[in-house]
């Protein structure tokens, strides 16, 4: 991202703003793009290091008009679908410029992320699932790594379907699936606001898994969890307090604005 995005100026400032907005914000789990377009708009632009140096953070105006676009999809394929189709030379160039980055960080993922197993207790709540319900991956991340990541850990024949970022978004993935169930027999499982938003864009059950909690949400789900929503006593009381403990776990605005540490 530093390199790329013309960020060697401020790097440690991106690296803050980065960590932020991937793992402990509102916006964990989302699209790359959307993720990088909040980190250039919004968390570098006020961050104090970037403020105290006088840095103009570089704009992308063509590809943020392509992140914002509705009909946009979010991928490699989508952003060369929007090369083809750019409005002038300097649309393809910038856009051109965004997808080497991308494929870049397609190829650090292949590369690096290798040998990470699900956390305890997941494997547990597949094998009791697959018994019980159709099992469904919905993310953001491309289906290739999806599907490495799913075969490497010996889990992928746990599920009926894997989503990635191509087949659209999450709230789009569980609408196409959702369908098919009444909406109190589906319970998305997920670890950032943009699950919990594709749960009720669609009204259909959420468990988070809180970050920084990983082992003891998926032993609650094990323990509790998987029982109450397979009898139908999930929604309502305990699942709302479930929620309001994970949205908790991640605020809206970083440290640094909020009087937290920083640099």
């Amino acid at each position: 991202m530093i390199a790329y995005f013309g960020l060697q100026p401020v790097a440690q400032a991106a690296r803050e703003c980065k960590e932020f907005a991937d793992l402990f914000s509102k916006t964990r789990g989302a699209n790359r793009h959307i993720t990088i377009k909040r980190i250039l708009t919004e968390l570098l632009p006020n961050h104090p290091l970037v403020k105290r140096r006088g840095v103009e953070v570089p704009k992308f105006p063509h590809y943020f008009a392509w992140v914002d676009d509705p009909d946009s999809v979010l991928s490699n394929d989508g952003l060369r679908e929007a090369i083809e189709n750019a409005p002038s030379e300097e649309a393809r160039k910038e856009l051109e410029h965004v997808l080497a980055w991308s494929e870049r960080v397609n190829w650090a993922i292949k590369e690096i992320v290798k040998g990470i197993p699900p956390f305890p207790g997941v494997r547990e709540a597949l094998e009791r699932l697959r018994a019980r319900a159709d099992i469904v991956v919905v993310s953001q991340t491309p289906i290739e790594a999806l599907e490495r990541e799913w075969r490497e850990h010996g889990i992928y024949e746990y599920a009926g379907l894997i989503c990635g970022q191509e087949m659209g978004t999450k709230s789009q993935h569980i609408a196409a699936t959702a369908v098919h169930y009444p909406k109190d027999h589906v319970l998305m499982v997920g670890d950032a606001p943009g699950d919990l938003k594709a749960a009720r864009d669609n009204g259909v059950l959420f468990y988070p898994v809180i970050p920084g909690e990983e082992e003891e949400s998926w032993k609650r789900f094990n323990d509790e969890a998987l029982d109450r929503f397979l009898s139908g006593a999930y929604a309502g009381e305990y699942e709302g307090a479930l929620i309001e403990r994970f949205e908790a776990a991640l605020p809206e605005r970083p440290p640094w604005e909020t009087g937290g540490d920083s640099e």
